[in-house]
């Protein structure tokens, strides 16, 4: 099938018949629409003969004549929204076949193999999935979300693509993992399958228009709407990817068993690498240029560490994905620049507060200046809560204050609640600023990574902080990187990882004995003042 619109796999009949199903509701619908202007005609039609004579056919004709132009003109106000309103579209990086043109051909190849329509259009996605994206609607173009080939109408789909993919899979397991993605623009070509996703995603928008100030009477109807017809439509999507599992059946299908099992690696290591490695450097106002990257180096530490991974690093001298790219830095950068402003709503660009970086620099620009930071924070609540400065911004003010007499972390409830507040209002600062300035709509992550942190969690977290920033000054340590686990305490080159529960002593019950014991050890000075920022 090469773009005919006929579907003969399995799945596809049941695909068809859930569409027919939701274009029913869409009937149904406007049937009861025109419902009472066709009463009116009737009624009109009947007086007009004289066959409705005298009271009370003449008001009643009045009546329903003035419900069937008010119900027409709500219906068409309605359907004129549903038609128009911009469906929600995917933020991505696009990728044109000048940037990629082997990767295009790879496409080509499959969708020949499998003979289905090509993807109109290429485009990445910061996230571990790929999909199908109909971008033709009409009020895309108006709005300039997309343009060229993959906007006119009757496009075939454009296939997203998850960046991770491309620098941690070798080329044939993404070509794998890509055949039944691409085999679903088969289905997607069928009409009575279009018109009913369309349908459906103009629902959708309707809703959102609905949620607008004076225009809660649309988002009613459509929301009713959308629920008659949310089972068939689901029915339809599980069979469109049937139908598209079994025409890829004879593409790699070995190798695909294989390339599902990276899928999962490739989720758990993009997950540790930015809620652990990129989250605080997003928080510091800066975003990591090479997440992906960075993520084959996660990957290749997570396969060290964990023995179910064992074996997949030998994959390693395979050529990957990205070598289809022609320039795969500056698609990295484009990637991760979208992965901070989607998962933690940074701006759209970079500026002068908010400024890439570099692996090489992070330890260094991050996590020392994170470290000290949160250093600066901590006796800034000290001071608010008017505690004896002694010599400075010393290791020895926290440990004095929080092993206080009463015990068991008493004083580090009022400590915790102090740094909250001061957390919280930094956040609001920076997102009122950027929201005004760069950021828009998306001064609000679309999908953000962690929940708030608790008071506890806030205080263990500026402690550690303050032990780190002071083994750094007075003793033979240094900031460092872990590609799982962020940001770390190196001695001598090598990494402890020892002092968290020491922390949690002294947060929790005010023993600072065991945290003492650790810094004589080290030689570690908590007298001496940490430089802040």
């Amino acid at each position: 099938m090469s773009g005919t619109g006929s579907i003969v796999e399995v799945g596809a009949p049941s695909a068809r018949s859930r569409a027919l199903a939701v274009l029913r509701v869409r009937s149904r619908a406007t049937a009861l629409g025109v419902l009472p202007a066709a009463l009116a005609v009737v009624l009109l039609s009947a007086r007009m003969t004289g066959r409705l004579a005298g009271d009370p056919w003449p008001v009643v004709t009045l009546v329903v004549c003035v419900v069937a132009v008010l119900v027409l003109l709500a219906g068409g106000a309605f359907a004129a929204v549903v038609l128009r309103a911009s469906p929600a579209v995917t933020p991505t990086v696009p990728l044109p076949e000048t940037a990629a043109p082997d990767l295009y051909r790879l496409v080509r190849d499959l969708a020949d193999r499998m003979d289905v329509p090509v993807p109109s259009a290429i485009a990445l996605t910061p996230d571990c999935d790929s999909w199908l994206e109909d971008r033709t609607h009409a009020a895309h173009r108006r709005g300039g979300i997309s343009g060229g080939r993959e906007s006119e109408p009757g496009a075939a789909p454009v296939l997203v693509i998850g960046s991770p993919f491309l620098w941690w899979m070798r080329v044939a397991e993404l070509r794998a993992v890509l055949a039944p993605v691409v085999a679903g623009t088969g289905p997607s070509a069928h009409p009575d399958i279009a018109d009913a996703r369309g349908f459906v995603r103009g629902l959708d928008a309707a809703v959102d228009v609905g949620s607008r100030p004076g225009l809660g009477w649309i988002g009613r109807p459509a929301r009713l709407l959308l629920r008659l017809c949310q089972a068939d439509a689901a029915e339809m999507e599980r069979g469109v990817a049937a139908a598209a599992s079994d025409r890829a059946q004879g593409v790699d299908y070995g190798l695909r068993i294989v390339a599902q099992e990276q899928v999962g690696l490739a989720y758990a290591g993009w997950d540790r690498l930015l809620t652990r490695v990129a989250l605080p450097a997003w928080r510091m106002g800066r975003w990591p240029a090479h997440l992906d990257a960075g993520v084959v180096s996660a990957l290749t530490e997570l396969s060290r560490r964990d023995r179910l991974a064992e074996g997949f690093t030998s994959r390693l001298g395979e050529r990957p994905a990205c070598d289809l790219l022609e320039r795969p830095g500056a698609v990295d950068e484009a990637a991760s620049l979208l992965a901070a402003r989607l998962f933690h709503g940074g701006p759209a660009e970079a500026g002068p507060d908010w400024s890439p970086v570099d692996w090489a620099a992070y330890p260094e620009e991050v996590v020392d200046r994170k470290w000290r930071a949160e250093a600066a924070r901590l006796h800034a609540a000290l001071d608010a809560l008017a505690v004896p400065a002694g010599q400075g911004p010393t290791l020895d003010r926290v440990l004095g204050y929080l092993a206080d007499a009463v015990g068991e972390g008493a004083a580090g409830e009022a400590l915790a609640g102090l740094l909250s507040g001061d957390v919280a209002r930094e956040e609001r600062s920076a997102g009122a600023t950027g929201a005004g300035v760069a950021r828009g709509a998306d001064a609000v992550p679309l999908f953000p990574l962690q929940p708030p942190r608790s008071g506890r969690d806030l205080l263990a977290d500026h402690v550690t902080a303050m032990v780190c920033a002071a083994a750094v000054d007075s003793a033979d340590a240094a900031p460092g990187l872990d590609w799982l686990d962020g940001p770390v305490l190196l001695i001598g080159g090598e990494r402890r990882a020892d002092l968290a529960p020491r922390v949690l002593s002294l947060v929790e019950e005010g023993d600072a004995a065991p945290l003492r014991d650790w810094l004589a050890a080290l030689g570690v000075r908590p007298e001496k003042p940490v430089r802040l920022v």
